[in-house]
C-alpha cells in the first residue's frame, strides 16, 4: 500500500496549532496534544493513494477542485489530491462550510 507526500499549508497549520491552543487553554493539555497528533494520524491515513475523494460540496470549493473530507464530524480537511502528492489547503469548522 503506498502513501502520498503529505504537504500541509501554513493556514492550515495554524488553524490546527489555534484548536489545540483553545483545547490547551482550557487546561487539557494532554488533549490539545492527542487532538493534533490525531489530526496529522488522519492525514496520513487519508493519503493512500489507492483511495480517490470525491469534489467538496461546496460549490466555490468544488469549482476549484478541491476535495473535502470530514474529520471527526466536526471539522472539514479540504485538500487537493494528485497521484504522487497531498496538499493539505485548510482545516476548518464544518460549519463554516455552505453545502
Amino acid at each position: 500500500m503506498g502513501r502520498r507526500k503529505i504537504i500541509v499549508k501554513q493556514i492550515a497549520a495554524d488553524n490546527i496549532a489555534a484548536i489545540s491552543w483553545f483545547i490547551e487553554s482550557k487546561g487539557m493539555i494532554t488533549s490539545a496534544n492527542k487532538f493534533t497528533d490525531d489530526v496529522y494520524d488522519f492525514f496520513i491515513q487519508i493519503a493512500d493513494n489507492l483511495v480517490s475523494h470525491s469534489l467538496c460540496r461546496d460549490a466555490k470549493r468544488a469549482i476549484l477542485g478541491y476535495k473535502c473530507i470530514s474529520f471527526k464530524k466536526k471539522y472539514t480537511v479540504v485538500f487537493i489530491e494528485s497521484e504522487t502528492e497531498l496538499i493539505i489547503c485548510e482545516f476548518i469548522l464544518s460549519k463554516l462550510i455552505y453545502w
